[in-house]
């Protein structure tokens, strides 16, 4: 049975096949059955439908979805068109505009960047309503600790942009000998100050991705 789609199911065949999954799955069956989860069930692996192992340029870590109604849609930092954009994700906007002097979309829809090879992966994959964190130590950080792994080992000159403390614990699991690895505060407008305005990673992702003979990300292109 194809869970995301068939490359990625057989990238992950290892991690679909782990007893921390079948864990993992059980207590997602009753917490969907019992409480309001986000995203939606159909959109836990929308990162990965919307951009193709052999297509990843770029991996975004994110941390748990947005928790509130209609915002998360799957995609680290995204939400649906016609929702207002959360505070992290303006300051994403507001560092690229900086940066490149591109004017921003209204939409904080962010599968125009999937679709350039960006993955949008956080780090865990659901949450409950109104409760940050709620499904961290379920066994999704070994699930996305196997997708990273996965990707630093079969991919090449790959970005990784890892922001704040949670998504920079991932850097051992990252080979910085054959990918490019940019670190920095993370874009809460309680962090955003003390690193993350002026870190200059968009620039130089396309930087590095042109030097590697891969299309730059049009970071307007949403």
């Amino acid at each position: 049975m194809i869970k995301i789609t068939e490359e990625w199911d057989n990238i992950l065949a290892e991690e679909f096949a782990s007893p921390s999954y079948a864990k993992l799955r059980e207590f997602l069956k009753e917490e969907y059955f019992s409480r309001t989860i986000y995203p939606s069930m159909y959109n836990i692996f929308n990162s990965m439908k919307q951009t193709a192992f052999s297509d990843i340029k770029v991996v975004l870590l994110g941390q748990d979805p947005y928790h509130e109604a209609g915002q998360a849609m799957g995609l680290s930092f995204s939400v649906p068109k016609g929702i207002e954009k959360p505070p992290s994700l303006v300051n994403i906007f507001k560092e690229i505009q900086s940066e490149t002097g591109d004017e921003m979309p209204e939409s904080g829809d962010l599968t125009g960047w999937a679709k350039q090879g960006v993955l949008l992966l956080n780090t865990v994959l659901t949450v409950r309503e109104h409760a940050a964190n709620s499904h961290k130590g379920r066994g999704w950080e070994e699930f996305t600790d196997g997708i990273i792994k996965k990707i630093s080992a079969k991919r090449e000159n790959v970005v990784f942009l890892l922001w704040g403390g949670n998504a920079r614990a991932k850097k051992p699991l990252i080979d910085g000998n054959k990918h490019l690895i940019l670190e920095c505060a993370h874009p809460s407008p309680l962090s955003a100050y003390n690193g993350f305005f002026g870190c200059g990673h968009f620039i130089k992702t396309n930087e590095y991705l042109i030097k590697h003979g891969k299309l730059p990300v049009i970071w307007s292109k949403l």
